[in-house]
């Protein structure tokens, strides 16, 4: 069974340490549709509106869209889509619920100012009374072909990048790329980058999608001025390893590890979100 939350070192531990475990590890439940870079904290304690008079009110403060646009933008370099805001939202929402019901179920005893402490409590006593499903080999192997993208061995390239060093027009790269295909040595004018395995998701982040779909359709072997995000480059592709199907036999306990996971995590959301229907929620900026 695995664990939504890591436990804290040591009780002297700094809190922004502690919160930055503590999302990280929400922000990993398969539930989600993307995962955030590791530096992505979101720690909004300072947001939440304290409703002493009202314990199952809870107002998602204007503060809570601010905050997670700000670590999303340092984290990502770009701002959060309306998908992306509300998720980190709900998981806002998901952790205040736990609170609140950690605090309930008197779960601060001796960890009275310690909010994750708190809420780490909370979700495992939830998670106690929780109970797998049963799964035999025709179920799992269903949901293997549901999930078959994470284990089939993609298409994988293996090219190169002679990197012009001085000047890089068009012109010039042009050139160059011509005096490479008549066999000229390029060693004094370039650096040369070798890339192996690479597949076409990589292709696309590091270069972009028009690059990537001009590489795949390259002639081994051949130098060619690809245009990219970045201007063009001078890339070489070697060879194209064609994809290889998983087979569900040989990953049987590593198919079997990740639908528990995944099983848990949505049952643990699940539950939370059965808790969260006592509560009134008001929100100040979009709804949830």
């Amino acid at each position: 069974m695995s664990t939504p939350f890591p436990i804290p070192s040591s009780p002297g531990s700094a809190s922004t340490t502690r919160r930055s475990k503590l999302w990280r590890d929400w922000l990993r439940e398969p539930l989600l549709h993307f995962i955030l870079a590791g530096g992505l904290l979101f720690a909004l304690d300072h947001a939440l509106i304290e409703r002493s008079d009202d314990p199952h009110t809870i107002v998602v403060a204007a503060d809570v869209d601010s905050e997670a646009i700000r670590l999303f933008k340092e984290s990502r370099g770009r701002a959060p889509n309306p998908e992306e805001l509300n998720t980190l939202r709900r998981r806002w929402l998901d952790n205040e619920v736990l609170y609140r019901e950690g605090l309930a179920m008197r779960v601060d005893r001796g960890d009275p100012t310690i909010r994750d402490r708190v809420i780490f409590k909370a979700l495992m006593s939830i998670e106690a009374g929780l109970t797998l499903p049963p799964i035999d080999d025709t179920t799992l192997r269903q949901w293997f072909e549901t999930q078959r993208s994470k284990y089939d061995e993609p298409t994988r390239y293996d090219f190169q990048e002679a990197v012009l060093s001085g000047d890089n027009s068009e012109s010039a790269v042009r050139a160059f790329v011509d005096a490479l295909n008549a066999g000229a040595p390029g060693d004094a004018k370039a650096g040369l980058r070798v890339f192996k395995g690479r597949p076409h998701d990589n292709l696309v982040q590091g270069y972009g999608a028009e690059f990537a779909q001009a590489l795949e359709e390259a002639p081994p072997g051949e130098w060619r001025a690809l245009a990219s995000r970045d201007g063009l480059r001078v890339m070489r592709l070697d060879a194209i390893v064609p994809p290889k199907p998983a087979v569900f036999d040989t990953l049987r306990g590593v198919v079997l590890q990740d639908w528990t996971d995944a099983t848990m995590a949505q049952m643990r959301t699940d539950a939370v979100r059965e808790l969260g229907k006592k509560y009134i929620v008001k929100t100040e900026g979009a709804p949830l």
